[in-house]
């Protein structure tokens, strides 16, 4: 087999949703944008729906009609990018709640789509998405005689719980929000670990569902093995990769892998990266190119066939950090080539 594989836990997934709705006030969403954060949007929407998920959010209209095609009619699917021009048709089609994020959208929905469900996206301080409190103040009156389904902010620091932009946002979504009988929601994951308050009638759930940060208590859903193409002894002062980057001090034996930046595994971390053989650590060698990447294995008693880049030793956290990027950028980048199977 020259192409790695790719395993990806559904019990796991199912296990981080529950233990998140655990910790959630209200309904427990799931959010599966990004075809599932790269993991296969309609797989994991019906795991998850299997676990009683019953709102789903996708980033645009056509990840909806996807994830509708994988689910049936019953669940709600919402948009964050709200209503855009072009997407009328397939969001009548596809049964989509848009999150209406302007007053250009609230004009464009219900001109096109009267009666259709809809949402409402505020800014409480991202300056992102979302009516700012100004637009807001505005059009609210107007836009509850439309009788939307939820009321929505996103929090920009939730991954740092001493943040004091916390407590800021929230307190501008109590100041736009209280008094509305509409359901609302502020917390995604590390907004679920903020606690109650910040909790609102419903939670969703992202990166924490896939085994990133900062849900430190999720299980792994990811592991990634690749194949050992090549083995060969290197010589003191002999080098390996591209532009000579790494030069042997010792005899040395390097084995090359199938995999590389093509297949999501970002060029930067190949100084500080880690190759696991079972639970023993190897230290990546040379640049890491578009195919490939160069391992040193001299400490191994034996020559191993397959070599891990992700388990429960190194996460999409601690790859991400030797690449120095996030974990959402790890999963979201992993390439076709893989081969994906589907645990659980």
């Amino acid at each position: 087999m020259g192409s790695a594989r790719l395993s990806i836990n559904h019990s796991a997934i199912a296990a981080n949703w529950r233990a998140l709705a655990a910790l959630s006030q209200g309904e427990t969403a799931a959010v599966v944008k990004a075809d599932g954060y790269g993991l296969g949007a309609a797989a994991v929407a019906r795991t998850l729906a299997r676990e009683g998920v019953r709102s789903f959010f996708v980033a645009v209209a056509e990840e909806g009609a996807a994830v509708r095609a994988a689910l049936g009619p019953e669940p709600r699917i919402s948009v964050f990018s709200g209503h855009m021009e072009g997407d009328t048709d397939m969001l009548r089609a596809h049964r989509l709640t848009p999150m209406l994020n302007s007053v250009d959208q609230m004009l464009r929905h219900v001109e096109a789509l009267p009666g259709h469900p809809f949402g409402i996206q505020l800014d409480t301080g991202m300056n992102r998405l979302g009516m700012e409190p100004s637009e807001w103040a505005a059009l609210r009156d107007i836009a509850l005689e439309q009788n939307p389904v939820l009321i929505m902010s996103h929090l920009a620091c939730a991954d740092d719980p001493d943040h004091p932009m916390n407590a800021h946002q929230l307190e501008n979504f109590r100041a736009m929000t209280d008094g509305i009988n509409v359901p609302r929601s502020l917390a995604a994951t590390g907004g679920i670990l903020l606690g109650p308050e910040y909790h609102f009638g419903l939670t969703r759930p992202g990166i924490g569902l896939y085994g990133g940060m900062p849900f430190e208590d999720a299980e792994t859903v990811v592991k990634l093995e690749a194949p050992v193409i090549q083995i060969r002894d290197v010589a003191p002062g002999e080098t390996v990769g591209y532009a000579n980057s790494w030069t042997a001090q010792r005899p040395s034996r390097i084995a090359t892998i199938s995999a590389g930046y093509a297949d999501g595994l970002i060029r930067a971390m190949g100084p500080r990266a880690l190759v696991y053989a079972g639970t023993r650590p190897c230290a990546v060698v040379g640049r890491v190119s578009m195919d490939l990447i160069t391992v040193d294995i001299t400490d191994l008693d034996t020559a191993p066939e397959m070599l891990t880049l992700l388990n429960d030793q190194q996460t999409v956290d601690d790859l991400a950090e030797a690449a120095g990027t996030i974990g959402y950028e790890i999963l979201t980048s992993l390439g076709t080539r893989y081969k994906r199977v589907i645990l659980g």
